[in-house]
């Protein structure tokens, strides 16, 4: 994968992020690899249109790879686009159509502002319903973590101790946009101002990380990115042709919902993470404990507290719990988002998805570094388009 950044790729377009994945991807092959092996491409790319002004990427990626005349296909799935990619490419090769594919996303956001990112990415929500009354991202998510609160009791501190975490893992991944941890960040920001801080909360309480969408503040929101990420996925037979050490999908699944969180019986749950979770892990035989570490979708700090509940690490209303108890950290029971996850990593909306999978196979090939959990056998990525109307799931397995 690329570095996911805000500035990193001003200059480039996303078929040169993307080639850039694809050529790290192939020198990460144990034996090698020629990228003109591959039986066909599933890209995942939510708006190219409205980011680029140009449709019809998938032929664009496979002509900047030098690998036509195989089939490309983009998928659309909002932020979940690479995870379905990811989805497509192993159905097909356990179809037994294709022997080796290659799958991946990629998404150039920084070519608009801020407020024109948000309004393209509030497509995603239901726009006759939502968007057009005035919700986006941040407002939905809100009003998950509002209802999160009534019912659980769960607070923004726990929210907050989400988002310490994940920059302290970002910190270690060389590939995340924010390398730096909350207390680092909030001294950068404090110096400009005469402040000093020495407990990252009180910077997170503090005007300096002001409200977005009571009661998410600036911390809880990931950030705009760019960025590409890119995996091989080959049949078991072939696969040992590259390398002794490959990853294994043990299972996959994904689901969808309503798209308008109105329309839903409850809002402190995403369906079809549920549903998708299931799937993945009646097919690879193994329950939620079994999972060693997790990539969730935090787009906002809320959706990792209600992933780690929906994917059956804790019991609802406990995930903010486990989160200030150190349970999800690096050396936690449970760690979630080792690479920094949405929030520090980065969230370039349409290579999020493949993302995860090149955490999976570091983290399970004992290559992830300073960030190395220790001795894991499964890892899950879980990746969500909008609130919860599309979601995909991987079980990968050393």
């Amino acid at each position: 994968m690329t570095r996911f950044h805000h500035k990193e790729h001003a200059e480039k377009q996303s078929r040169e992020m993307f080639v850039e994945a694809a050529l790290e991807a192939a020198g990460s092959v144990d034996n090698g690899f020629n990228l003109k092996d591959s039986g066909a491409l599933y890209l995942g790319y939510f708006s190219s249109d409205m980011f680029e002004k140009q449709g019809h990427t998938s032929a664009l990626m496979a002509d900047a790879l030098g690998i036509n005349p195989i089939p490309a296909t983009r998928v659309e799935a909002a932020c979940a686009s690479s995870g379905a990619a990811v989805n497509m490419g192993i159905m097909a090769i356990a179809s037994g159509l294709y022997d080796v594919v290659l799958v991946g996303g990629v998404e150039k956001m920084r070519t608009l502002g801020t407020g024109e990112v948000t309004d393209t990415l509030a497509m995603a929500a239901d726009v006759s319903y939502e968007a057009a009354v005035g919700f986006t991202f941040p407002g939905l998510y809100a009003a998950i973590a509002a209802a999160h609160f009534d019912r659980y009791g769960s607070t923004w501190e726990q929210l907050a101790d989400v988002a310490i975490k994940n920059h302290e893992n970002g910190k270690l991944n060389p590939k995340a946009q924010y390398q730096e941890s909350i207390l680092e960040i909030a001294n950068k920001i404090g110096k400009r101002k005469g402040l000093e801080f020495d407990d990252p909360m009180d910077f997170l309480t503090s005007d300096l990380n002001p409200m977005v969408a009571d009661p998410l503040r600036l911390f809880d929101c990931c950030p705009i990115s760019d960025g590409a990420a890119v995996a091989i996925l080959a049949s078991e037979k072939v696969a040992k042709k590259y390398t002794d050490t490959p990853v294994y999908v043990a299972g996959i699944g994904q689901a969808s919902d309503t798209m308008a969180l109105h329309d839903r019986p409850e809002l402190t749950s995403l369906t079809a993470s549920k549903v998708a979770s299931k799937q993945a892990y009646e097919m690879a035989r193994i329950k939620p404990k079994d999972i060693n570490l997790a990539c969730v979708h935090d787009c906002f700090t809320i959706a990792e507290v209600v992933a780690s509940e929906d994917l059956g690490f804790f019991e609802p209303g406990m995930g903010g719990k486990a989160a200030s108890e150190g349970r999800t950290s690096l050396s936690g029971d449970k760690p979630i988002n080792t690479d920094g996850g949405l929030k520090a990593k980065g969230h370039p909306v349409g290579a999020t998805g493949a993302g995860m999978v090149v955490e999976m196979f570091k983290q399970l090939r004992g290559q992830a570094g300073e960030r190395q959990v220790s001795d894991p056998v499964y890892g899950l990525a879980h990746n969500v388009g909008a609130t919860g109307g599309t979601v995909t799931v991987q079980v990968y397995r050393r």
